[in-house]
């Protein structure tokens, strides 16, 4: 396993940061297991782990929590904050009122006295994003939080994000979260130059795009009982559209031609989707997601593995840089790309 600093912080962590968006109940709801893997994967030296408050409404943090606690000081652990935590109007965004609430939440769950990576999950349209530095800004300053990060943030707002915060002389965001994979990949466009502008640590999410870069989804077949795509999995709820069956020709014709440079390559496609993300300059440390403990072994496999530039010059004819496939969805899209923020401003749901 490889180690990189966290942007300008000094901070070192590793290539790989465990993503525990499919510890609970949107995934795999053995907790045992869930422990299992957060500590092999400790052993194998991922010394990173990402969650969120929203994650299976809370569990993942609890599982988190109760598996890293006796091994506190050798994690860098982050979460989120922004999705909605209970019917209350209030009880999301990035307001003061609710950053401070969601905070107290977040370590209680994760039962720690202090986080090293808080994020804002998602621009917040509606709020002040002063307001939303000023209010993280005093978290770090009472010793609850180390860093701040932002996640799925355009770049116009990365970077109104470092004024703001030199203007005001708050705290700035030294990372950000954004989708990038083979399929995904308009954010080589802006995103990941101004977070190299900006010295800003990059963590993608999403490298196996939600699974078709695994090569499990196959023509002709639902998808695997349990895997993100499966239309009764807790995931795609409300999600499944006509929009995803049409787009899935384009998506494998793509997995085909992208197996067929692996197999030539000599590695899985796993492999290789996953060192494709981690080969760009921009990038820190990428989020693997795992479900189960084979899922982990897949993404450790490829912690190490360096692609050579045949092998990304042959992944560039098929999605080309700065795009994204035809019908890849983006599934936490970024607000400002989406067609009504061009009539009325735009608001969560």
């Amino acid at each position: 396993m490889d180690y990189r600093k966290f942007g300008t912080t000094g901070v070192e962590v590793s290539s790989q940061c465990l993503g525990a968006m499919m510890f609970g109940q949107l995934g795999n709801t053995d907790t045992d297991e869930c422990t299992r893997i957060i500590n092999r994967a400790l052993d194998a030296g991922i010394n990173f782990i990402d969650t969120a408050d929203v994650y299976s409404g809370g569990e993942s943090e609890q599982i988190v929590g109760q598996a890293v606690r006796s091994r506190r000081d050798d994690v860098v652990l982050a979460t989120k904050c922004f999705y909605p935590m209970g019917a209350d109007r209030n009880q999301r965004g990035g307001s003061r009122r609710w950053i401070t609430r969601a905070v107290e939440a977040s370590l209680r769950r994760l039962g720690t006295d202090y986080i090293d990576l808080y994020q804002v999950h998602k621009l917040d349209w509606d709020t002040d994003l002063e307001e939303t530095l000023g209010a993280l800004t005093d978290l770090v300053r009472q010793g609850k939080v180390r860093y701040l990060g932002s996640s799925t943030f355009p770049a116009d707002w990365i970077v109104e994000a470092q004024w703001a915060a030199a203007r005001r002389g708050t705290e700035r965001f030294v990372s950000e979260q954004a989708q990038y994979s083979i399929f995904a990949r308009s954010v080589e466009q802006a995103v990941l130059p101004t977070c190299r502008r900006h010295r800003m640590a990059m963590i993608p999410w999403s490298p196996l795009a939600g699974g078709w870069l695994t090569g499990k989804y196959r023509r002709g077949q639902q998808a695997p009982v349990g895997s993100r795509f499966d239309p009764n999995s807790p995931f795609m709820q409300g999600r499944f559209s006509r929009a995803e069956e049409l787009a899935a020709p384009v998506r494998f014709d793509a997995v085909d031609a992208l197996r067929g440079i692996a197999d030539q390559a000599g590695i899985a496609l796993t492999t290789m989707a996953l060192a494709f993300v981690g080969s760009h300059p921009a990038i820190t440390s990428t989020l693997v997601g795992p479900r189960t403990m084979r899922h982990l072994d897949d993404a450790l496999a490829a912690a190490e593995v360096r692609l050579d530039n045949d092998v990304l010059d042959a992944i560039d004819k098929v999605v080309p840089p700065g795009t994204d496939l035809p019908g890849i969805d983006h599934f936490i899209e970024y607000p400002a790309l989406r067609p009504e923020s061009r009539r009325r401003p735009y608001r969560e749901s």
